[in-house]
């Protein structure tokens, strides 16, 4: 198994939360080559991370994959207003768990890679939206920021090189569309997390009407990587387009749930099932995956020697998502599993579009009665079309991300609809 472990460093015992020991371990090495002289021969110039960005086809962590270097590249020229960076730390997507490792246990790494990319782009202003339940990792993180600060690495002047540079934590209020870019934005404004209209995109209107870049926190947190190794050597770890490494989460029927750091395109989602996590629990037979989080169709076994990147699991009509695997056994309900998912949706659905609004409630209704018994064959063409009337009708992608698992299984499991509705119950029993 190919394993290169550039951001997953658990295994080495030390707590990254101190300052001290992340220098020890090469921390702020890249950040110093950013604030040299500009006549020291390690000297890392604005331009210069940029185009490691680029060359390393760093692609969004978040879920929507798009080049972090291209989006960078949309900040109009004109810098008469000021410029905002802002990291979705809003980890809201049911499946998924790897931005806590960096909110938690590796910070710095994060906020090094803040001043790296505020430095490229002359922001001045940073903010890092962390979801409120995540107690630890606001306080570790916001701790990490008063190191920063008092050893000169934020505020006025820093390590006296004239350039300005705040970093602010914010602790958003558990809204799962909050994750959405422009909702986040909106939150973080101190108005209601509701997605905005785009165009205008952030890059150019954002945050308090300027232009913001807003990037997860494990895209950002790949920053001083990419500028050690060089954007061309993070490039060749993964596959064309698909630089780098990935974080994975992998939970439910496994015997090894966690994190794992793979090589994009290089790994397999079998091998992910049961060579990094340990096989299906039980060693029962494996039955369907969520590959990316919540929101992904599902994947049958024999769709699961695929390689894993941004855009291989599109052969099988799924997506990446946010990579949080999850792994079901056989004897498990698709219409429970669906019957919590629909729940979910209809619950963070922030009411502003109407097939939205509407729609995730229908959804939710209909599965709950199908499950429990109380369906009838029409109700399964029903919530199909629900679902299709939903999908990219919205401001958002919430809509489609509650329509895409329930067309999977409705597509790739419709016998199990048509048992619930057959026998009158569950044909998996009570529980």
């Amino acid at each position: 198994m190919p394993e290169h472990r550039l951001l997953l460093r658990s295994h080495l015992g030390v707590d990254f939360t101190r300052f001290e020991n992340y220098v020890k371990h090469g921390g702020m090495t890249q950040a110093r080559r950013a604030f040299a002289r500009h006549d020291a021969s390690d000297y890392l110039a604005p331009d210069a991370i940029v185009d490691e960005v680029k060359k390393a086809a760093l692609r969004g962590r978040g879920g929507a994959g798009f080049a972090a270097g291209v989006k960078w590249g949309f900040l109009p020229k004109d810098r008469s207003k000021p410029r905002y960076l802002v990291i979705n730390g809003d980890e809201g997507e049911p499946g998924t768990f790897k931005d806590r490792y960096f909110l938690e246990d590796d910070p710095f790494r994060l906020l090094e890679g803040c001043i790296l990319t505020c430095k490229a782009l002359g922001v001045h202003t940073c903010y890092i939206y962390i979801r409120g339940e995540f107690h630890k990792g606001i306080r570790r993180t916001a701790g990490a920021i008063d190191q920063l600060r008092a050893v000169g690495w934020l505020g006025k002047d820093i390590q006296k090189s004239g350039f300005d540079l705040e970093i602010w934590t914010h602790t958003g209020a558990g809204a799962y569309v909050c994750g959405e870019e422009t909702a986040l934005l909106e939150s973080l404004e101190g108005n209601a997390g509701r997605p905005r209209l785009k165009p205008p995109f952030p890059a150019v209107v954002g945050l308090f009407g300027c232009p913001t870049i807003i990037n997860n926190v494990e895209t950002i947190a790949n920053v001083p990587i990419i500028t050690e190794m060089g954007g061309a050597a993070f490039l060749a770890l993964g596959g064309p387009n698909n630089g780098g490494t990935k974080i994975f989460g992998v939970s439910g029927h496994v015997k090894r749930p966690g994190l794992f750091e793979i090589d994009l395109a290089k790994v397999t989602m079998r091998e992910l099932i049961y060579d990094y996590a340990g096989g299906v629990l039980g060693d029962k037979p494996l039955k369907a995956v969520i590959p990316g989080g919540s929101s992904c169709p599902i994947m049958t076994p024999d769709e699961i020697d695929i390689a894993l990147d941004f855009d291989s699991l599109k052969q099988v009509g799924t997506v990446f998502g946010t990579a949080g695997a999850i792994v079901m056994a056989e004897g498990t309900c698709l219409l429970k599993v669906l019957k919590r998912i629909s729940r979910f949706y209809e619950h963070e659905s922030c009411g502003q579009c109407t097939p939205c609004r509407e729609g995730t409630g229908w959804i939710a209704r209909i599965v709950d009665q199908i499950e429990a018994g109380n369906g009838r064959p029409e109700m399964i063409d029903l919530i199909w079309d629900a679902a299709s009337a939903m999908e990219g009708n919205t401001i958002c992608a919430l809509a489609d991300a509650a329509a895409w698992p329930v067309k999977s299984v409705i597509k790739k499991f419709r016998g199990e609809f048509d048992e619930h509705v057959r026998l009158g119950r569950c044909p998996h029993g009570p529980g």
